[in-house]
């Protein structure tokens, strides 16, 4: 029989705030109000219901489900198959204004596993679980006494992980962008994800196209056109954003044979500029992004959590 060894990978930090007051925050997770889980600078986590046994979901690439659950003290998540093993928080009260968060991962090693989570998924776990400790302190304390410093390790593969934009319809919601122009010679669109805590206002996206003059020529809603007007060519960007994704769009209409011979050329290298420069500014968003215990402080919090 083959034997797989385990990983076991255990954060503990003390938090100057009552048990109590710590584990109502435990009771939010992956709820839309989550003030613990650090996104958006790492995927959320989502279940397909509120936390509680049962419910199943994960973050990114990785799948779990909630096998255990103890309000205010214990929630504890099995992977999906073929990973064996969970990963599990529990809050320890130490005195009555003091208490003890503590996330532990087990998980059997088989084949590449072992070699992905010592160059990779350790050092993006262990960023992650502290910055969750970290919120968990502003939530519950007011502030993270000596907030996670990520090394370059974990710069780059956060930077080599992050999501890549992709091809899409101009959305329907863009109605500037589809009006633009009575006959379209060129159109393409890119879109990304929204994670919880990223800017709705589509004026905070034009960084988009940083280092292009092209003024704006429109506004409607969740949606700002950029564009300019040429002899050879007409040139339109639109930015839509609502709250399941942010769209980068262009539309071109082109006038005559230098128009035709221009963006022969252009379309060759804009597919690959749009899609990198939106991923850009989605990253980069994401990490200035106020933290999910800030946002939690300045969002009305229902009387009753739903499903608690």
């Amino acid at each position: 029989m083959r034997r797989f060894r385990t990983i076991r990978n255990v954060h503990e930090r003390t938090i100057e705030a009552p048990a109590q007051t710590v584990g109502a925050l435990l009771d939010r997770l992956s709820s839309p109000q989550d003030p613990l889980w650090p996104t958006p600078a790492w995927p959320p986590m989502l279940l397909d219901r509120p936390l509680g046994v049962g419910a199943d979901g994960g973050h990114g690439f990785v799948r779990y489900r909630v096998t255990a659950y103890e309000p205010g003290r214990r929630a504890r998540f099995d992977f999906n198959p073929p990973v064996s093993g969970h990963h599990e928080f529990v809050i320890e009260p130490q005195d009555e204004d003091r208490c003890l968060v503590r996330h532990t991962l087990e998980l059997k090693r088989r084949g590449p596993m072992a070699l992905r989570w010592a160059l990779a998924v350790r050092w993006v776990h262990d960023t992650v679980v502290e910055e969750l400790f970290d919120n968990a302190e502003r939530a519950a304390a007011g502030t993270a006494t000596n907030p996670v410093r990520w090394s370059p390790w974990v710069r780059l593969l956060h930077r080599r992980m992050w999501e890549r934009a992709a091809a899409t319809d101009i959305p329907t919601g863009a109605r500037l962008a589809r009006a633009a122009f009575d006959r379209t010679h060129y159109s393409d669109a890119w879109r990304m994800t929204m994670r919880p805590g990223m800017p709705r206002d589509p004026e905070s996206w034009r960084g988009v196209l940083r280092g292009a003059s092209f003024p704006v020529v429109g506004r409607e809603g969740g949606e700002v056109l950029l564009g300019e007007d040429a002899g050879h060519l007409d040139f339109r960007a639109s930015i839509f954003v609502d709250d399941r994704q942010v769209t980068l769009s262009t539309v071109v209409r082109i006038h005559n044979w230098h128009g035709r011979l221009y963006w022969a050329v252009v379309k060759r290298v804009h597919p690959f500029m749009a899609r990198t420069m939106l991923r850009r500014v989605h990253r980069r968003l994401a990490l200035t992004a106020p933290s999910a215990a800030e946002r939690a402080r300045s969002a009305p919090l229902p009387a009753t959590p739903p499903g608690r």
